[in-house]
């Protein structure tokens, strides 16, 4: 019998393998909580528990380590690393070929880590809206540039193993709320279409796709994370690995985790992005015991499919390639 549980892409608390508690799950996500802010000992202690999270969680399948790393403001790394440029910054100021090698850096020093998932690149417009979370996280104002710009970072990134994932679908440009504190909407069908357009230029069946909590007009009472609308029946005709963004954000409105869990499932997301207390990730882990047996086993045996296609975990902290790999950095945000 299948432990629902695995249908979790869920975050920890804590720096060592003795301190995660509670259930197992498919997948992990890395935040900057995980992470001895002392540069020379952090990186060798996140990639010990990941490797011990691996080994403890992923004996029957793999289990998914994924971390947000885009650059500029969203860089769980920034601590080990410094700043480094917004996706914004690297499209206007080298284009293409900069942003391919800022995927490739990226792969090169999550690969070192132990991390097999980017929960990048950003595909939303440029809107100059302000406390919306997203400004310059955006390459540009233009879907085709964004087509552009986002291609090649993944052709970067996934060049090193780590899988990418496409973000924010189905494109928050124009909202003007931060849905990590509630629920954007966009009513319009043209701004709709636009942000719809990278989307349908990058999306792959295989290829990981997060869905926004973003309110629409067909998305009816629930953001779109929480529609079929949005996710297996979306009308654009695209298909991917779906994954809702973390279902914690007050923009994941659902009464109750019974209820976010079963329309997420229902939608056709793959796994359930839960991350922000131990608390919530033992709600939604009874939510989801309570699903149908065979709606839960559909998403795992998908979850699991992706799950063994990812990059292994190496078996030792390679210190000489992160050394190389830090100057390398250095050098490419000095440019």
């Amino acid at each position: 019998m299948q432990n629902k549980s695995e249908l979790l892409w869920r975050g920890v608390w804590g720096l060592d393998i003795e301190e995660i508690v509670g259930p197992k799950a498919g997948g992990l996500v890395i935040f900057t909580r995980n992470m001895d802010m002392n540069p020379e000992s952090g990186p060798e202690r996140l990639f010990t528990l990941n490797r011990g999270i691996q080994e403890l969680w992923g004996q029957e399948c793999p289990i998914a380590i994924a971390i947000d790393q885009e650059g500029g403001t969203v860089s769980r790394l920034k601590p080990w690393i410094g700043n480094t440029p917004t996706f914004w910054q690297v499209w206007k100021d080298g284009g293409a070929q900069t942003c391919e090698m800022w995927g490739r850096l990226w792969g090169r020093g999550l690969g070192l880590l132990g991390i097999s998932v980017n929960y990048a690149p950003v595909l939303d417009l440029f809107d100059g809206n302000e406390g919306t979370g997203l400004g310059q996280r955006c390459a540009s104002d233009d879907p085709n540039e964004v087509c552009v710009a986002a291609g090649a970072f993944l052709k970067g990134l996934e060049s090193t193993g780590v899988r990418g994932c496409l973000k924010h679908f189905p494109g928050l440009g124009g909202t003007v709320v931060d849905s990590h504190l509630e629920m954007p909407s966009i009513d319009d069908p043209a701004t709709i279409a636009k942000n719809m357009l990278p989307f349908l230029a990058l999306a792959e069946p295989t290829r990981m796709i997060m869905v926004s909590h973003l309110k629409t007009p067909t998305s009816r009472d629930y953001p779109a994370s929480l529609s079929k609308n949005h996710v297996s029946d979306n009308i654009w005709g695209i298909t991917g690995r779906w994954i809702p963004d973390d279902m914690e954000m007050g923009g994941c409105n659902a009464p109750d985790w019974n209820t976010r869990a079963r329309l997420a499932l229902e939608a056709g997301h793959m796994s359930l992005l839960v991350c922000q207390t131990d608390e919530t990730v033992l709600e939604a882990s009874k939510a989801v015991e309570l699903l149908d047996d065979s709606l839960v086993s559909q998403a795992i045996n998908t979850f699991r499919s992706v799950r063994r296609e990812l990059m292994p975990i190496p078996e030792h902290f390679d210190r000489d390639g992160w050394k190389s790999w830090i100057e390398d950095v250095k050098k490419a945000s000095s440019l």
